[in-house]
């Protein structure tokens, strides 16, 4: 083997592979140079030619927010990516001044090609034998983005240089930086940014510390070989290549590199956002071509409810569902929804929206029964009613646990929830006119196809979604005013109703009175 060809033993390239290199890099350097100084006729006419796709869309994953904005809910786009828009004013400076110092640090003075970054890296190829740092501007590493190049040639690389200056003519720094953002990969599935920050440390990219901002500068140069979860020691070098420089550059204080070294990179990828999956799926069905979605939603007290309904389906067996609505009584927005224990449960169907669904009320339409009588003066909390066996027109309703207690106060009555009581007095003011007042509140139970409503009403005999039974249960506690109609958590705003309210405020009180008991 001839010694000019290369050996293959020592490593290092032989003379005909230097000139190769030397004579490829001339070329290419030429290139760059002369349509940099050829600039805009040549340009102009490759623009009608051959313009770069900007105008195409990114799929971006679908965001739906609570009413603070914070995220909810975050659905991967079509190709199953988790892909979020970059807002650079929702990201720590610090971060944007590392990424161009360690990237691209005259970013802000070339037009889309950093010539002396190219002839630098031509030149240490050509002393060393191999790659030792590249000439991409992150104008160009957003060409590649946006046109994957299948092969690693020379022909490639001047299309991406081209593209680059074609960039830099269209967009500003801001949306270049902007467009990187969005797009540059961090391992996996996870790409952009914001997707990056909440994957690997849980947090918007606005509260990186230092040590997370110098890890998500290095992952993009090599997102699989440096991913924490896989490869955790090179993640680790790659971070600590990143806060030498910084060192060097003098944007790091060389007393802090040692204590950056000693902080842990994050061992596995965090969930993104998951709360209120069926309203968040109802959302997105409402709004196909929104990649941000507004609710009404508290994420706070959503997470906490939704641990609550889990532990308490658990405790009850698995052929229990559990489902919670919160309301805000004065306003009609719904604050929480949680359609099931858990969405992914098979076993309870979890897929369904309890919320929706229409069910028997039980016995949690007597207070509306109390109210009613109260207002028409038919009783007082303190008034005696029996709670003995009894017979109306052939309906018998018992107690749940069979027993019975005689003579006992109206209050006593509804705090125990005893059947016999509440039907006593359903039946001196007849079914149609508990359901007038439910109608009052916007809610319209439904019966069985030709079935009459009767006494049965009063212990769950109809069906209601647990929707309508927050909705009532908002009427009673905000008596004053108008009947209040609550929100879907999306699209329809809660609020006033037109017309009477459902009880009188002396009756609501008295209601809530005795129920705060």
């Amino acid at each position: 083997m001839s010694a000019s060809s290369g050996d293959a033993g020592s490593g290092k390239p032989g003379k005909s592979s230097r000139r190769r290199w030397l004579r490829r890099s001339a070329l290419a350097g030429a290139l760059v140079l002369a349509a940099i100084a050829g600039g805009g006729y040549g340009l102009d006419r490759l623009d009608k030619a051959y313009p770069p796709p900007l105008d195409l869309p990114a799929a971006v994953s679908v965001e739906v927010v609570d009413r603070d904005g914070k995220p909810l809910r975050i659905f991967a786009n079509a190709q199953g990516r988790w892909r979020l828009p970059a807002d650079l004013d929702r990201i720590d400076p610090e971060f944007l001044r590392l990424l161009i110092a360690y990237e691209d640090k005259r970013f802000y003075a070339h037009r889309g090609v950093d010539v002396f970054a190219v002839a630098r890296a031509a030149g240490q190829m050509l002393v060393h034998g191999r790659i030792v740092s590249g000439g991409s501007t992150i104008t160009m590493q957003l060409a590649r983005l946006i046109e994957p190049r299948q092969e690693r040639s020379m022909a490639a690389k001047l299309r991406q240089t081209l593209r680059a200056l074609q960039i830099e003519r269209r967009l500003s720094k801001r949306e270049i930086l902007t467009r990187y953002l969005t797009l540059a990969p961090y391992g996996g599935n996870v790409e952009g940014l914001r997707a990056a920050a909440l994957v690997w440390f849980g947090k918007e990219p606005e509260s990186l510390s230092l040590a997370e901002a110098a890890l998500l500068v290095a992952l993009p140069q090599s997102p699989e070989a440096r991913r924490p979860d896989r490869h955790p020691a090179a993640a680790a070098q790659a971070r600590a290549r990143v806060i030498a420089r910084m060192v060097h550059a003098g944007l790091i204080a060389a007393s802090e590199q040692e204590r950056l070294a000693g902080i842990a990179t994050p061992h596995a990828r965090r969930p993104m956002p998951a709360l209120a999956p069926h309203l968040s799926r109802a959302a997105l069905d409402r709004n196909p071509s929104a990649t941000v979605i507004s609710t009404k939603l508290d994420s706070g007290l959503q997470a906490r409810l939704e641990q609550a309904a889990l532990e308490g389906a658990r405790r009850n067996g698995p052929l229990v569902s559990v489902a919670i609505v919160a309301a805000d009584a004065q306003t009609g927005d719904i604050l929480a929804s949680v359609g099931s224990p858990d969405f992914q449960d098979e076993s309870r169907q979890g897929w369904i929206d309890m919320t929706r669904a229409l069910r028997s009320p039980g016995s949690t339409l007597k207070p509306f029964i109390y109210g009613l009588a109260l207002e028409e003066g038919l009783v007082q909390p303190e008034t005696l009613i029996s709670d003995r066996p009894a017979d109306f027109h052939g309906y018998r309703p018992t107690n749940f646990d069979m027993t019975y207690q005689g003579d006992v106060s109206v209050r006593q009555a509804l705090q125990m929830s005893l059947n016999v009581p509440a039907i006593r007095l359903l039946d001196a003011l007849g079914p149609a006119r508990l359901i007038s007042r439910m109608r009052r509140a916007g809610v319209s139970p439904t019966f069985p196809k030709g079935e009459i409503p009767g006494l049965s009403l009063g212990l769950g005999g109809a069906g209601l979604s647990l929707v309508d039974l927050v909705q009532l249960y908002a009427n009673l506690a905000s008596p004053a005013g108008s009947p209040i109609a609550l929100g879907d958590g999306v699209t329809r705003i809660g609020g006033p109703l037109p017309g009477q309210p459902m009880l009188t405020p002396v009756a609501s009180w008295h209601v809530g009175d005795i129920l705060s008991g």
